[in-house]
Parts: C-alpha cells; structure tokens; sequence
C-alpha cells in the first residue's frame, strides 16, 4: 500500500501540544522525532554506547512529527485540518509532504527505537533489537508496524507502570483503542488471566495479533475490529483507555457497563490543558479518582465507580 508522509517541523517546547494535535487528526501511523532531551533519555534506557553521532549532532531547538496517512484516505484534507488546528493552537510549523511506500516509512524510525524499562517488572524490547536481561524483567517483545504504540510515548509508559502496579493472577483486561497490542499483552504477561482489546483501525488490530503471537499469548487475548467498545461484551476487573481527551470524554458515558463492581478504569493520552475537561467528566458520569500520575505533559487516572 502506498500513503502520504506528512511532516510536520515545531520548536520543541510545542512538541507535546501538537502531537496531541496530531492524534486528534490521525489516531494511527506517528512518530516523533524528538532530541531535546536525547542524553537524559538515553540514560533512563542505560544504553548511551546505541547513540549515533549522527544524532547526537541533531538541531535540538525543533521536533518533526511524521503522520502517515494512507492511499484510501484524503490526505489533502487530513493536512488541512491539521493546519487550521495548529493555527488556532498558536503554534508556528512548517508542513510538508510526500509519498511513500510500506517499507520506506515501516523501517526509517527503527533507529530510534532501542529498547526500554518501564517501572520495576517491564521492558519493551524492539524485535529487531537484543536485550541482555539480567534482572528478570518481564521481555514484551513488539514490533509496532503501523500502529500507534511502542512503549515508549509518556501516554504509554504512564498505563504501563499502573499495570505493573495493579494487575494481579485473577485480573481481566479490556483495552480500548488497543493501537499495537501493548497494553493487553502487557497485562498478560504480568499475569492477568484474559485481555480483550479493541481498536477502529484494522492495521493495528492486524498488528496487534502478530504481537500477541510474537509474545505467546494469542490464546489468551481476543483482538477485533471496532469502534470504542460498541463490539465489546462482558466485565473486567481493568479497562485502560490510552486515547485523547475527547474519546476517552465520550467513552465514559456508558464504559461501566463493562467493568466489575470493583474494577478500575485507566484512562492515558490526556494533555494537560485538556485535565479539567476530563476530571470533570469523571464527575459528571459517577467515577471517582483514584491516582493521578503525570509525565512530561500528560496527564493519566486510575478511576473506580462511584457509589
């Protein structure tokens, strides 16, 4: 399949704002590239020697948001939109784009995806990549293809770590926009019996499955096409959520139907100028806080329903 490369050029104190931006636009197919803070990040990874001098050279002042659209959508009016927001957001940008191929957008980000420790149990290790695991961490091998989701974004690091906190050997897992699989198989490997996950693009749930096999736990999640949970059935102990503030707004109006009476929502990708409007959905539709972590700038919440 052919698509259209747009990208994207900001300063890099706007990165966080239009990425999000970015997502609203096209919830699939984005990276970032973004060096301002390539030497704290390569020590969090503790693999400074995987830095290229190439990199290292990099302008450090601006970040480049790539967002791939595909041969079957109107990649004319996805850039339109995209600019009319970045416009109204203040933010200056240059724009560009280009076709491209599968393979030419598929292989150029691999070089900046090394593998990572999230919290005290996980590692996401790239499948083109070897990790020398020498602490017993649990190895979530991905290979993220053209879906959202490597681990690596602060929104999805966030759900990571409150899985690592909150997953138990009874817990069911249903992750909503399930991007690359990396929530659900997560929660599996740290020892949740089940996981569904559900995503409106069917590259990602197509990724998403050659993950769970990657990972040896296809039998024990169900992967499947659609939008938000309208295919979904049943309860579980966790449902996470790593959308954006507007998606995640809409899903609380009826996401209870699928918990637990004791289950808990986790809810990621929230910028933190859109907090408020989310906290005040949790009000409006009966949950109640739980934790409020953050991280660089977005916000994630872990929820119970309200009594």
């Amino acid at each position: 399949m052919n698509w259209t490369e747009i990208c994207i050029k900001v300063r890099s104190e706007d990165t966080e704002q239009a990425s999000a931006i970015a997502n609203v636009a096209v919830p699939y197919g984005i990276y970032i590239e973004d060096y301002s803070d390539l030497i704290e990040q390569s020590w969090e990874i503790a693999h400074v020697d995987l830095i290229e001098q190439e990199l290292l050279e990099r302008d450090r002042s601006y970040s480049i948001i790539h967002i791939y659209i595909s041969e079957e959508d109107n990649a004319t009016e996805a850039a339109e939109y995209l600019k009319g927001l970045l416009e109204a957001s203040h933010i200056a940008y240059e724009m560009v784009s280009e076709e491209v191929n599968d393979s030419s957008w598929a292989d150029g980000w691999k070089k900046y995806f090394k593998c990572t420790e999230i919290g005290e149990k996980l590692v996401i290790r790239p499948s083109w990549e070897e990790y020398n695991n020498t602490t017993g961490r649990k190895v979530l091998s991905i290979d993220p293809g053209a879906a959202f989701g490597t681990g690596t974004h602060a929104t999805t690091s966030l759900c990571l770590g409150i899985l690592e906190k909150y997953v138990t050997e009874t817990s069911t897992l249903l992750d909503i926009g399930c991007g690359s699989g990396i929530l659900g198989i997560a929660g599996l490997l740290l020892g949740a019996q089940r996981a569904v996950g559900v995503d409106i693009d069917a590259q990602s749930v197509k990724v998403a499955k050659e993950n769970a096999e990657i990972n040896g736990v296809s039998d024990k999640i169900e992967l499947m096409v659609g939008d938000l949970a309208e295919k979904v059935t049943g309860k579980y102990n966790i449902v996470c959520a790593n959308i954006v503030a507007d998606v995640i707004i809409k899903l609380l109006e009826n996401v209870a139907d699928f918990m637990t009476e004791d289950g808990l929502l986790m809810t990621s990708g929230i910028i933190d100028i859109r907090e408020q409007d989310v906290t005040a959905a949790f009000k409006k539709f009966g949950f109640e806080i739980v934790e409020r972590y953050t991280k660089d700038n977005w916000c994630a919440f872990v929820c119970r329903k309200g009594e």
